[in-house]
Parts: C-alpha cells; structure tokens; sequence
C-alpha cells in the first residue's frame, strides 16, 4: 500500500487576514494638517485686528478715578448709521439740519465716505486730543458699509494718513 499526500497538505496555506486596516498613518497625517491649519489661522488673524470695544453695562467701578475737570468742551462722539445716511452728533445735537443725515447717501443709495471723513478731519481740527467714537447702526444695514464707515472714522484719507478717531465703540441700536 502506498501512501499518498493530500494535495491540501502540500500547498502553502496562507495566512487569513483579519480584516483590519492600519489606520495609524492616517492620523498620523491627520494630526500635522491640524497643526499646520491652527498655526497658519493664529498668523492670519493678526492682519485682521481692530481695537473695538464694546459698550460697558453696570454701574462705574470704585476703582476708576473721576477725570479731571479741564478748561476743554467735552466730545462725546457718535455717528449712527442708517439707509438714509450717517448721522453725526456730539452731546446729543446732531450736526445735520433738520434732522437729516450730517452725510447723506446719494440718489442709488451709495454712501459718500470721502464726505463723512471731511467731517470727520473738520471735528478732529477742533478737539485735537479726543480719540473715542461711538458708532451705531440699523440692523438692515450691511456689514461692509460698518467696516468702510470705521474706516473713514479712524484715519484721515489721502497723503497725510494721520489718526482720527482710533478708539471705536460699537453701540447696540
């Protein structure tokens, strides 16, 4: 009698996979895009900054020091902003007649920057030293219009580009 091999016996008998995938490279790769992306965002915001301050709820604190009286009118500074124009008003007067807009828009609605920062020059000429505004806007009015309207408030436009107005409040209309 002779003794055969089982054909099964004779070939090599492969491992099974188990199915699993490595995904270690993965995160891996993973991992660096996510530091890479938090790193360039933190270098980007800087390009975008400005001071702007919100307005303060409450009572004053005990911590503040009443300033002094000076010999200089008080500027409390405020331009609104709506569709029909900007208004410009200090101590509650506002500076255009007849309750109008001081910078109105023109005919297709387009807002006149260039006017609203001639007032602006105007004003800074007679009280050189304030810095603060107040800026307000209706709730219909769009985003880049509040952008450009800081803009013309914070420095004068042209050659000279000297500081207007840096310190701008946003009040809630």
């Amino acid at each position: 009698m002779a003794f055969h091999y089982s054909r099964r016996k004779l070939k090599v008998r492969e491992e099974e996979e188990s199915g699993e995938l490595n995904v270690v490279p993965y995160l891996d790769i993973l991992m660096n895009l996510i530091i890479f992306m938090l790193l360039s965002i933190t270098g980007l915001t800087s390009f975008g900054i400005l001071n702007v301050s919100a307005p303060g709820y409450g009572a004053p604190s005990t911590a503040m020091t009443p300033e002094s009286p000076s010999d200089e009118p008080k500027l409390t500074l405020s331009v609104l902003i709506s569709r029909k124009g900007h208004f410009v008003s200090s101590e509650n007067a506002i500076l255009g007649e007849g309750g109008a807009p001081t910078v109105p828009t023109t005919a297709d609605g387009v807002y006149d920057y260039a006017a609203l920062n001639a007032w602006m020059v105007k004003i800074k000429t007679e009280f050189p030293k304030e810095t603060k505004v107040i800026v307000g806007a209706d709730a219909d009015v769009p985003y880049d219009v509040l952008i450009q309207t800081m803009d013309a408030l914070r420095e004068e436009q042209g050659p000279q580009r000297r500081l207007l107005f840096p310190d701008v409040t946003l009040a809630g209309t």
